[in-house]
C-alpha cells in the first residue's frame, strides 16, 4: 500500500505564500498520478491540482488556475503544491491523493489514497 504525508500548511496573510509537501511511501511513487483537494469546514472536499505519473501533465480547477503550481519529484517520492496569491477562501485543510489509473480525474472517489491533510488558513 501507498502511504501518504501532508506538511507545510500554517496560517498567512492574503496575498502570501505557501508551499505543501505530500511525501510517499510504499510502492513504486512514479506509478500514481497524484492529486491535490482541499475541504472548508462544511463544504464537499474539492479538486485543486493533478498531476501525471511523469510530471509532463497538469490540471488545476479554475479557482486555483495562475495561483498555485503541481509538481513532483519521483526520486523524492514527494509532491508538492506551491500557492501564491493566497486568497481567504483558499482556507481549508489540503488532502494530498494518489491514484493509480493513469486516466485524468477530478473527482476524489477515483482516487485510491490519502494523506491525513495540512490545515491552510489564510487571513484577511
Amino acid at each position: 500500500q501507498v502511504q501518504l504525508v501532508e506538511s507545510g500548511g500554517g496560517l498567512v496573510q492574503a496575498g502570501g505564500s505557501l508551499r505543501l509537501s505530500c511525501a510517499a511511501s510504499g510502492r513504486a511513487f512514479s506509478n500514481y498520478a497524484m492529486g491535490w483537494f482541499r475541504q472548508a469546514p462544511g463544504k464537499e472536499r474539492d479538486f485543486v491540482a493533478h498531476i501525471s505519473t511523469s510530471g509532463g501533465t497538469t490540471y488545476y480547477a479554475d479557482s486555483v488556475k495562475g495561483r498555485f503550481t503541481i509538481s513532483r519529484d519521483n526520486a523524492k517520492n514527494t509532491v508538492y503544491l506551491q500557492m501564491n496569491s493566497l486568497k481567504p477562501e483558499d482556507t481549508a485543510v489540503y488532502y494530498c491523493a494518489a491514484r493509480y489509473s493513469g486516466i485524468y480525474s477530478k473527482t476524489s472517489t477515483e482516487y485510491d489514497y490519502w494523506g491525513q491533510g495540512t490545515q491552510v488558513t489564510v487571513s484577511s
